[in-house]
């Protein structure tokens, strides 16, 4: 029980109780740290007659409401079959226990990136015709208020901020949001939130998980994973069952814009204000040399300073697409 040491005497009993509630008086394995994750959750494996499992254990911080929100949006993925089963939630408590997946590189998914962006298809199409999650408001509306919030923010410069603000009403100004055509949305299909077992393919950390436009999960995978414009057709055509016309192309676009405002501004109110990064790290990576400091070490995955240059480089990415004069025409296509 040593990895549960850092957990509160009541976050223990709870999850005490829910070993119990799922697997009645078996022995389970010692717990042990399963790394990945950037929520603040405790991710732990374990074993319960030679199967493996996941105990995840929310933050304090997270209140019961998006608590209940995130593990109901998760239940109804599993049953989907988009998700891992749920053997347990308990959002009072904060403890889930969720059935292991052993992950494989996604590079080995068959097909290449055509196949990849086929298989990614599949799943935001599995997603979003589940029965629906919870409303969180108007999305563009959202990143509008998570990104005034960062007015006074020592993490963005004054400029920056006028920069993302000019951009994010030129999108408003034009593009059409409608509450009756939202579906069921992950909103963070990022690649540490996929997993690909040899067979299939599967999401897990369902945090963000509410309804939003059908385009938001397409757009991240777009930006995250599936990069060529043949691939990306083939993505947006198996996820959604349209054709990849001009309109179609152009409102992916936009909605990847958006994506990417959403994501820096949430990395930086999650890292707060007495962050302090340091020195070197203030200047704005693009997003190509963002992923060369990653995969050559620079940049560690999971640690602040990394979050911090992720969040650079997507406020900065953001700002310079949108003050492009290609804007223009993409988003005359899209009204």
């Amino acid at each position: 029980m040593e990895n549960l040491k850092s957990l509160g005497e009541s976050r223990r009993n709870a999850v005490f109780e829910a070993l119990k509630t799922a697997f009645g008086a078996a022995a389970h394995s010692d717990f042990q740290p399963i790394s990945g994750g950037v929520s603040g959750a405790a991710i732990l494996g374990f074993e319960v007659r030679d199967r493996r499992y996941v105990l995840r254990v929310e933050p304090e911080r997270v209140g019961l409401h998006d608590v209940e929100r995130a593990y109901g949006c998760m239940r109804v993925a599993a049953e989907a079959g988009a998700a891992p089963r749920v053997r347990h939630a308990d959002p009072a408590n904060g403890v889930a226990i969720i059935d292991f997946v052993e992950g494989v590189p996604l590079s080995g998914y068959p097909g290449g990136e055509l196949g990849l962006a086929r298989g990614l298809g599949k799943l935001v199409e599995r997603v979003q015709a589940a029965p629906l999650f919870p409303a969180l408001g108007n999305y563009p509306d959202t990143i509008a208020e998570m990104l005034a919030a960062l007015r006074t923010s020592p993490h963005v410069g004054p400029a920056d901020f006028e920069a993302c603000s000019i951009g994010l009403t030129r999108i408003r100004s034009v593009l059409r949001w409608t509450p009756s055509a939202l579906v069921s949305s992950h909103n963070d299909p990022n690649p540490r939130n996929l997993l690909f077992d040899g067979e299939r393919l599967w999401l897990i950390d369902w945090e963000l998980g509410f309804r939003n436009d059908p385009m938001v999960d397409v757009a991240i995978l777009a930006t995250e994973l599936i990069e060529s414009p043949d691939a990306q057709v083939v993505l947006l055509e198996t996820a959604l069952g349209v054709t990849a016309d001009a309109a179609a192309v152009a409102r992916l676009e936009v909605i990847k814009l958006l994506t990417r405002l959403f994501y820096g501004c949430i990395v930086l109110d999650g890292l707060g204000q007495h962050f302090t990064p340091s020195p070197g790290a203030r200047r704005a990576l693009s997003p190509a040399g963002f992923r060369r400091a990653v995969g050559a070490g620079r940049l560690t995955s999971g640690a602040p300073e990394t979050a911090y240059a992720f969040a650079l480089m997507s406020l900065a990415a953001f700002a310079r697409e949108t003050a492009s004069p290609r804007l223009d025409e993409v988003l005359r296509l899209v009204g």
